[in-house]
C-alpha cells in the first residue's frame, strides 16, 4: 500500500498545490489559466511531439491494445447517456454531454504522470499510442452525436466539417500530426531543436498538473450527485473493467500493453469534458462537479487497478 501511495500521491500533490495557491492568493486565477494554456498550447505538443517521432509505429498501435481501449470507452459514452436519458429522465442533449464526461478521460495530465511513475518507460510507448487517438475520436464521436439529437442541428457535412477544424486546429493534434510526419519521413531533426524542445516537454507533466489544481478552484458542487455518481462509476470503473476483460482474455495482450489500456482507461473526466458540455450549454454543472470529485476519487480508482495490473 505505501508503494502505491509512493506512486500516486506526488500526483495529487502538484495539484493540490495548484489548488491551495489559489485558495490561499498566492496565484491568481489568470496566472493560473495562464500556465494551464502554456502546458496546452507549448509544453504538451512539444512531449507528444518528442514522444510520436521515436515511437516503434509498428510495435505501439496494436489493434489488441486500441480496441480494448476504445470499446471499452465507446461503451462507457453510450451506457452513461442511455441511462441519463431513459432512466434519469435527462433531454437528450443533456444525456450527451453527460455520456461524454464518461468517455473523455484525463489521458494526458493524470494519466501520463501515473503511468510513468508506476512503471517507467516500458509502458509509455502504448500510452502515447493510446493517447494520439483519444482527442480525435472523442470528439469526432461526441461532437456528431450532439448535433444529431438537437432538433436544430446542422446537416451531417457542416457537422463533420465543424468537428474536423476544431479537431485540426487545436495544438495538442498539432503536436501529434508533426511527430507523426517526423517518424514517418525519417528525416533527422536538427539536435539543437531536439533539446530545445525535450526542455520545454520536461516541463509540461508538473505545470499542467499545477495549473489543473488552480482551474478546479473555480468548480462547485453543485451538479445532481446521481448524475455524477453515475459519470464515476462508468468512467472510473466500467471503462476500465471491459479495456481489462478484452485486453486479457480476448487479445491477451502483453503485461505492458495491458497497464496500459486499463490505467489510461481508469482516468478521471477531464478538463474537455466540461468544456465540452460548456459548448452546448448543456449540464455544465453536473461535469464541472464531476471533474472535481472524480479526480479527487482518482487517488483510490488508481491505486485499486494498479493493484490488480500487479503493481
Amino acid at each position: 500500500m505505501l508503494a502505491l501511495l509512493n506512486i500516486i500521491l506526488p500526483v495529487f500533490i502538484v495539484i493540490g498545490a495548484g489548488y491551495l495557491a489559489l485558495r490561499a492568493r498566492l496565484f491568481t486565477q489568470i496566472q493560473a489559466d495562464a500556465l494551464v494554456k502554456f502546458a496546452a498550447n507549448f509544453a504538451i505538443p512539444c512531449l507528444l511531439f518528442s514522444a510520436i517521432s521515436k515511437l516503434d509505429l509498428n510495435a505501439a498501435f496494436d489493434p489488441g491494445l486500441l480496441t480494448s481501449f476504445y470499446i471499452g470507452a465507446t461503451t462507457s459514452f453510450i451506457l452513461t447517456a442511455l441511462i441519463a436519458r431513459h432512466l434519469f429522465k435527462h433531454r437528450a442533449s443533456e444525456a450527451v454531454a453527460i455520456g461524454f464526461a464518461a468517455f473523455f478521460g484525463n489521458t494526458l495530465l493524470l494519466g501520463l504522470s501515473i503511468v510513468e511513475r508506476a512503471y517507467g518507460a516500458a509502458v509509455m510507448q502504448p500510452t502515447f499510442a493510446i493517447i494520439s487517438l483519444h482527442a480525435p475520436f472523442c470528439f469526432l464521436i461526441g461532437i456528431t452525436t450532439m448535433e444529431f439529437v438537437r432538433a436544430e442541428g446542422k446537416s451531417i457535412g457542416k457537422t463533420l466539417k465543424t468537428t474536423l477544424k476544431t479537431i485540426f486546429s487545436n495544438a495538442l493534434m498539432i503536436g501529434i500530426m508533426l511527430g507523426f510526419a517526423a517518424n514517418l519521413s525519417g528525416l533527422p531533426i536538427p539536435a539543437p531543436l531536439t533539446a530545445g524542445i525535450e526542455m520545454v516537454a520536461r516541463a509540461a507533466l508538473p505545470i499542467a498538473l499545477f495549473g489543473l489544481g488552480g482551474a478546479m478552484v473555480q468548480y462547485r458542487l453543485t451538479g445532481n450527485l446521481r448524475d455524477t455518481a453515475l459519470i464515476c462509476v462508468s468512467k472510473l470503473f466500467i471503462h476500465p473493467s471491459i479495456a481489462w476483460l478484452l485486453a486479457t482474455q480476448v487479445f491477451h495482450l502483453s503485461t505492458d500493453f495491458t497497464r496500459a489500456a486499463v490505467i489510461i482507461a481508469a482516468m478521471a473526466p477531464g478538463i474537455n469534458a466540461y468544456i465540452f458540455a460548456n459548448l452546448y450549454n448543456r449540464a455544465q454543472d453536473t461535469v464541472a462537479a464531476t471533474v472535481l470529485i472524480s479526480t479527487a476519487l482518482s487517488i483510490f480508482s488508481a491505486s485499486l487497478w494498479l493493484t490488480i495490473l500487479g503493481t
